[in-house]
C-alpha cells in the first residue's frame, strides 16, 4: 500500500497510485451496489446509450464502453459476480485507435461520470483469470458494474427526456401553426389596405420570430415562446375583424349614397322623362326579397349572433388561405408535417437547406421503405424533382405512422391522380400539420 512521508499507510490514496476523487469514489460505492443485482449485459448497455449524451459522454467514450463490455461474459453480470474487464492497453488502443493519453482519459471520464469503476491490483497491473466455468475467480482492471447499478435510473431518466422531447414537438408545431397564422393575416391586412395597426403588429412579430430558438430549447421557454405568439395572434386576429368590419360598413355607405344620387338624378324635374317606368328584374318576388335572404344567399345565417358570424369568417379565411399557400408549399411546412421522415432526413443529411438536399436525402431514404428505383424515378418524370420529393416525403411519414402499407403503391397512386388533375399535396400536408398542432 501507498505510504506517506513517515512511512504510514495512505488511506486517501488507493492502490496502484491512483489519485482519489469525489467522482471515483461515488464509482466504486455504485460497483459495490451493482454487485448485488442481475442485470444482463444488452439491458444494461441499451439504458446507457440512451442517455449517454445527457449524462456527459462522449462519441470516443461510448466506443471505449463498446470495447470494454465486449470483453465481458453473459455470467459476469449475474448477481454477485462484477464484470470486471482486464485488457492491456496494447489491445484497447489496437481496438479503438486510440493514443495511450486519449485512452487514459476516455477512461477516466468513463469513470468520473459513474459508469464504470477502477478495480486496481496491489502494482498497478491489470489481470485476471477464470474457473472451468467461464466465472472469474480474481481480476483487477476495469469494473463495470456501475452500470448494472444505474440502469433503472437510466431508463427513468431516458422516458423523461422521451416525454421532454415530445412536448417540445408538440409545442414547435403549434408555435408553426399560431406563426403562419399571424403572417398570413398580416400579409391579408396589408395587401387588401385595411385600417389598423399593422405596421406596429408586424414589428411585435419580427420580434417575436428573432427569439425563436436556433437550437433545442426546454419546455419552460417554448411554452412561454407559445403563450407570447398565441396573445398576438388574438390581437391580429381582432384588430382584422374590426378592419374587415368597419370596411365594410364604408362600403356600404358608399353604395348607398352612390345609390340616392342616381335616384336624385333620375327625379329631376328639369329632366321631363314621358316613357311608363318599366320594372326588370329575374326575381319572383323582387319588392318582398329582404336584407336576410341577401345575407343567407352570401352564406351568412339569418339571425346569427356574433360570435357565430366571426366563426363563420373566420373558418371562410382559413379556407381562402390554405388555397392560396398550398400552391407553393415552403420546406419547413413539409418537415414539420412529417416528423418522422424530419429525424431520419436529419440524422442522414444533417442540416437541409434548400430543395435540393430534400431531394438527395429523400433519394437515399426511399430504399428504407421499399419503394423501387423504378416507381421513383416515373415520378419524378411525371411530377418534377420537387413535387416527387414531397410526394416520397409524404408516403416516408405515412408508412413510418402505419397509414400506408404499400408505400410504392402509394406513390404511383398520386403520380396518377397528378395525371388526371386530382392531386393536391397542399392539403395533405396542412392537413397533418393541423392534426398534429391540435
Amino acid at each position: 500500500m501507498p505510504q506517506n512521508r513517515e512511512g504510514m499507510p495512505n488511506i486517501n490514496q488507493p492502490s496502484g497510485w491512483r489519485k482519489a476523487t469525489a467522482g471515483l469514489a461515488t464509482a466504486e460505492q455504485l460497483a459495490q451496489a451493482g454487485e448485488r443485482v442481475a442485470v444482463p449485459k444488452t439491458q444494461a448497455f441499451v439504458a446507457v446509450k440512451r442517455v449517454g449524451a445527457h449524462i456527459g459522454l462522449k462519441a470516443g467514450d461510448m466506443l471505449l464502453l463498446d470495447t470494454l463490455g465486449a470483453f465481458t461474459q453473459a455470467q459476469d453480470w449475474e448477481e454477485g459476480r462484477r464484470p470486471i474487464v482486464w485488457a492491456s492497453n496494447a489491445y484497447l488502443m489496437e481496438q479503438t485507435g486510440f493514443s495511450l493519453s486519449a485512452l487514459k482519459r476516455h477512461a477516466r471520464r468513463l469513470a468520473e461520470i459513474g459508469v464504470i469503476s477502477f478495480k486496481d491490483s496491489p502494482n498497478g497491473k491489470r489481470w485476471g483469470r477464470r474457473d472451468a466455468d467461464g466465472v472469474i475467480i480474481e481480476a483487477y482492471g476495469f469494473d463495470l458494474s456501475p452500470l448494472s447499478a444505474r440502469v433503472e435510473e437510466f431508463e427513468q431518466l431516458q422516458a423523461e427526456l422521451q416525454a421532454e422531447r415530445e412536448l417540445c414537438q408538440r409545442l414547435k408545431r403549434q408555435i408553426t401553426v399560431a406563426r403562419r397564422m399571424i403572417r398570413a393575416r398580416i400579409e391579408a391586412a396589408l395587401s387588401g389596405a385595411l385600417r389598423g395597426p399593422w405596421t406596429h403588429l408586424a414589428g411585435v412579430f419580427e420580434d417575436l420570430l428573432s427569439r425563436l430558438p436556433r437550437r433545442n430549447e426546454a419546455s419552460q421557454t417554448l411554452e412561454r415562446l407559445l403563450g407570447w405568439f398565441k396573445e398576438l395572434q388574438e390581437r391580429v386576429e381582432a384588430a382584422y375583424l374590426k378592419a374587415a368590419r368597419t370596411d365594410k360598413v364604408v362600403e356600404n355607405t358608399a353604395e348607398t349614397i352612390e345609390h340616392v344620387s342616381e335616384k336624385t338624378q333620375e327625379m329631376n324635374p328639369r329632366e321631363v322623362i314621358s316613357d311608363p317606368h318599366i320594372l326588370i328584374t329575374n326575381q319572383l318576388n323582387p319588392v318582398t326579397r329582404n336584407s336576410s335572404e341577401k345575407e343567407e344567399a352570401a352564406g351568412v345565417v339569418p339571425n346569427a349572433s356574433p360570435e357565430e358570424r366571426v366563426d363563420r369568417e373566420l373558418e371562410d379565411w382559413v379556407a381562402e388561405a390554405r388555397k392560396k399557400r398550398g400552391a407553393a408549399l415552403d420546406l419547413p411546412t413539409v418537415m414539420q408535417a412529417c416528423p418522422e421522415f424530419a429525424s431520419w432526413a436529419h440524422t442522414m443529411g444533417g442540416f437541409l437547406k434548400d430543395w435540393g438536399d430534400l431531394h438527395r436525402v429523400a433519394g437515399q431514404l426511399r430504399p428504407m421503405i421499399g419503394v423501387s428505383e423504378h416507381a421513383w424515378n416515373l415520378a419524378q418524370d411525371r411530377l418534377g424533382p420537387q413535387i416527387a420529393t414531397a410526394a416520397l416525403v409524404l408516403t416516408f411519414d405515412k408508412h413510418c405512422a402505419g397509414e400506408v402499407a404499400s408505400p410504392g403503391g402509394y406513390l404511383r397512386g398520386m403520380v396518377e391522380k397528378a395525371g388526371a388533375g386530382e392531386l393536391h399535396l397542399e392539403r395533405s400536408f396542412y392537413g397533418r400539420l393541423s392534426e398534429r398542432a391540435a
